[in-house]
């Protein structure tokens, strides 16, 4: 029985908790004493862990190694991930991973809000500061119209379409029915790309052209059609 037991004792994996190593070595610990902006990023995703994982002996700063690596050690990437691919990453669960989207979701809404809302459009800047924050970073294309008056003040924000994870379907009419509805001045529109690249595509291009004429044709001219990507815009 004693070699039995002996023999399980060294076919799992030894628990290696963040508790027991050196105090200064410790995210929490180390978070209290100088800041977080000490810690590296596998440091902070472990504060969001919590725990590791007994059945491998990983520890959480561990597991959020692993996870930073298996993306490239790019958060945006990781920012993007589905909670079901988090869940592919050794050690993370669904709770693990819901806490990951949380945090991620937590940081998108407070740039978003940070500037406070967009009330007047004095150039493209504006307009991509306002929705990079939002968009970037999104699994599938999303494309917005922003309804302007005729000072450029800002009427209202509309979701037209939100498109595969390629390609947004966007026709004319519905972009402009509400700018109609709300006597628009002036329409920008807005989309962003999941790849984080926001060259324009051919598709790009042709559906800019469609809405500057069917704005043409309306008198609601169309002054912009802005393409966000990570930290970028065209």
């Amino acid at each position: 029985m004693d070699a039995m037991a002996a023999g399980r004792d060294m076919d799992t994996p030894a628990y290696n908790r963040i508790k027991d190593w050196p105090e200064d070595e410790r995210p929490r610990e180390r978070l209290l004493q100088h800041g977080e902006s000490v810690l590296s990023d596998a440091q902070l995703l472990a504060l969001l862990l919590r725990t590791g994982d007994h059945a491998s002996g990983s520890t959480a700063v561990d597991i959020a190694r692993q996870l930073l690596s298996r993306y490239g050690e790019n958060l945006e990437a990781v920012s993007a991930a589905s909670v079901k691919e988090l869940c592919e990453s050794p050690g993370i669960g669904m709770a693990k991973a819901c806490e990951i989207k949380a945090a991620f979701e937590l940081d998108r809404r407070w740039l978003a809000r940070r500037s406070g809302p967009l009330l007047q459009v004095r150039s493209s800047r504006d307009v991509a500061n306002y929705y990079m924050p939002m968009l970037a970073g999104l699994k599938r294309e999303q494309f917005q119209a922003l309804l302007l008056d005729r000072k450029h003040r800002v009427m209202r924000d509309v979701m037209i379409s939100q498109g595969s994870l390629t390609a947004s379907v966007v026709h004319p009419r519905e972009v402009f029915n509400p700018a109609i509805r709300d006597s628009a001045a002036a329409v920008i529109c807005v989309h962003n790309h999941p790849s984080g690249d926001p060259q324009p595509s051919q598709e790009d291009r042709e559906l800019t052209a469609r809405l500057v004429e069917a704005g043409r044709l309306l008198g609601i001219p169309m002054l912009d059609h802005i393409i966000v990507g990570w930290d970028r815009y065209i």
